[in-house]
């Protein structure tokens, strides 16, 4: 259950304190009676009626139970006062998010926006054809996740008794209901198609890539090679795997206490066609990502029996300049104007640089609060002189710096894990491995607005800088996890009936969610293999189908067809032998070699061929990640690829595929 589960309007507001707010725990109605004040933590306010809460709930460990013991989670409830303390400092004029529940139908409608299935229902329905090839893509959990929620817009749009149409999708997803029916009752899959898809597993280039109309529409996980526990299987979708590892025996969700030795070591298996990172990918094919990754979520969700809402900030009323209580995107706007091409908010990175030239090895560091008035005061100076320039930051002290860093985090108008998704993140705690934990989490990563993502990134590597020190801070991966999640995750047990019990695994839950953050990040930023193969076949599919309209074009405009198909033919390959691929470098001296595929030639060794050209300096300064080798064309719009990409096994993917180095584009 969600902190925010009212179906009414919720009011969120910024960090707005003032000297009248009660202490926690003081003060309530008696006998269940309306509370007459708003309970702050800080950053965000529910004015809804408020349940007796207690400032720490007793701790009363049952057999079964495992969430974080009351002496681990002492600093989660320290942080908890320090934020009650400093807003009492605080007297900022109050921003107001307001966020509404969808009612029927909405929530569903929002989704399909979401997913770029929007011309399946509305005003804008169209020929449900545009949309089979997006369709054709999906896995067999997808599609039912889709189904689903097309049927429920189209009840709700019947009650309405709406003029124009839904269209049935029922055809749409005939083939996978009719492979569905070709399984045994039980549930498992026909040794056949295991069979089948077991030749999947061997084949990097067609891992996840579903055939239309075929029996390989659905990825399984082999049923004779279980992935270890280790392991993240990115080439099967996630919600497939939890369907066949369903009626296993579950693996028991671990509680770490206050040392990162309990969490599984998971590692990605390296994968020859390259890992692809966010970022790797041109904005036309990472919005097909976005979609898929919340088909892909919202399937999973609906496999393991978690609830999947997503809220919308329906009225925003917020600052447009200075520092604090700002969007992230009006301050990135104000920032480009001052460093073209940034993508962190300029204080958010100067405020981590304070904290890191007082040294990582302080003890306390982000535990101990900097002085309440001091940080006000210092508030008040940086929306003055931060951006002439004239802010004195040697006067700072690093946990001065460490308090204003979480203030910010708190006092963004809407949360950093942005108001769609908060219920999400926060649900990652009913899933029940750590595995499909860390699944969802990735695909919620990938589904973060741009801002929200970049910034969330810079702070969970500065998170684990701090770790890396905790030898002589005494922060480890767990107290740091502990001091974040309350700043991050605006944590509430506002309008919630919950226990004292409840509360205190629900605190327990988000600091753990908050550790799988830092201490899997690298893994996070991945986007799966088995999405970037679904974008692949989008892309083969929509070329396919362009070539054919243009096909069609050229006769009816008595062009030579012959000819136009000889030139399609050899535009890629024109002069290239076979097995030969040709890269371009317009902007180095070599600017064109043709490279000999063989079977351990890498993306980095057709780097350091035409790094070997240039003068010692210039080939120094490109060594240090100025220059990448590109995919691009084919069934992939740019893909920037990572050096140990094996050039054989992704031209094999991608035969018709341009090969380009060049910089990233900032």
């Amino acid at each position: 259950m969600s902190w925010l589960s009212s179906s009414q309007g919720v009011v969120l507001t910024a960090y707005h304190p003032s000297g009248k707010d009660q202490a926690l725990g003081g003060n309530h109605g008696k006998g269940g009676e309306e509370a007459t004040t708003s309970r702050r933590y800080g950053q965000y306010t529910m004015n809804q009626e408020i349940t007796k809460v207690m400032e720490r709930p007793p701790f009363d460990r049952s057999s079964s139970q495992d969430s974080l013991d009351e002496l681990s989670m002492e600093d989660y409830w320290t942080e908890l006062e320090n934020i009650k303390k400093s807003s009492e400092n605080r007297q900022e004029d109050q921003e107001v998010v307001v966020v509404k529940e969808p009612d029927e139908g909405e929530l569903e409608e929002e989704w399909l926006k979401e997913a770029g299935l929007s011309n399946l229902f509305g005003e804008a329905a169209g020929d449900p054809q545009e949309s089979m090839v997006f369709l054709s893509t999906l896995t067999r959990t997808q599609a039912a996740a889709v189904q689903k929620r097309v049927e429920t817009v189209s009840q709700t749009l019947r009650k309405k008794n709406k003029q124009y149409q839904v269209p049935d999708v029922r055809d749409i997803f005939a083939q996978q209901r009719g492979s569905k029916e070709r399984e045994p009752p039980d549930g498992t899959e026909s040794q056949s198609v295991r069979t089948e898809e077991n030749k999947y597993q061997g084949k990097d280039d067609q891992a996840s890539s579903l055939a239309v109309g075929k029996k390989e529409l659905t990825p399984l996980v082999p049923e004779e090679a279980p992935a270890s526990e280790t392991d993240i299987n990115l080439e099967v979708s996630f919600a497939e795997q939890a369907v066949n590892q369903k009626e296993s025996s579950r693996e028991k969700i671990q509680r770490s206490k206050g040392d990162d030795a309990l969490l599984p070591s998971f590692r990605l298996p390296k994968d020859k066609t390259g890992t692809t990172k966010i970022g790797d990918l041109a904005p036309q094919d990472m919005k097909k990502v976005c979609h898929l990754a919340l088909i892909e979520l919202t399937a999973l969700y609906d496999v393991l029996g978690v609830e999947l809402k997503q809220l919308k900030a329906v009225k925003i009323k917020t600052k447009d300049s200075g520092l604090f209580c700002v969007p992230l995107t009006v301050l990135l706007e104000q920032d480009q104007k001052k460093v073209p091409g940034t993508r962190i908010p300029l204080i958010f990175q100067k405020l981590i640089s304070c904290i890191e030239e007082g040294g990582l090895e302080t003890e306390g560091l982000l535990r101990i609060p900097g002085a309440a008035v001091r940080i006000k005061n210092l508030c008040q100076e940086l929306e003055a002189k931060f951006y002439e320039g004239t802010f004195n930051w040697e006067s700072v002290k690093q946990h001065d710096a460490a308090s204003l860093l979480k203030l910010f985090i708190r006092e963004l108008p809407q949360p950093l894990l942005s108001v769609e998704y908060l219920k999400a993140f926060q649900a990652v705690q009913n899933l029940p491995t750590k595995k499909q934990q860390l699944q969802a989490l990735n695909l919620l990563v990938i589904l973060l607005p741009d801002a929200n993502r970049d910034t969330l990134k810079a702070l969970l590597e500065f998170l684990q800088r701090v770790v890396d020190n905790k030898e002589k801070n005494k922060m480890t991966v767990m107290n740091v996890a502990m001091v974040m999640a309350p700043n991050l995750f605006m944590y509430h047990t506002l309008g919630l009936k919950s226990s004292e019990q409840r509360e205190f695994v629900m605190a327990a839950g988000i600091a753990n969610i908050m550790h799988l953050l830092i201490k899997y990040q690298k893994l996070l930023w991945t986007i799966p293999k088995f999405i970037v193969n679904q974008v692949r076949k989008q892309n083969t599919e929509n070329h396919r189908k362009d070539k054919k309209a243009m096909k069609k074009l050229l006769k009816k405009m008595a062009y030579d067809r012959e000819k136009y198909e000889k030139q399609d033919k050899s535009a890629n390959d024109a002069d290239v032998p076979q097995g030969v691929i040709r890269v371009q470098a317009p902007h180095l001296s070599k600017v064109s070699m043709a490279i000999q595929l063989t079977e351990e030639l890498r993306a980095s060794d057709v780097l350091a061929r035409f790094l070997s050209q240039e003068s010692s300096g210039v080939a120094q300064t490109l060594k240090n990640g100025e220059v990448f080798l590109y995919e691009i064309g084919g069934n992939i719009g740019e893909r920037c690829l990572d050096d140990d990409t094996y050039m054989k096994d992704l031209y094999q993917l991608n035969p018709n595929a341009e090969w380009v180095i060049k910089s990233k584009p900032s």
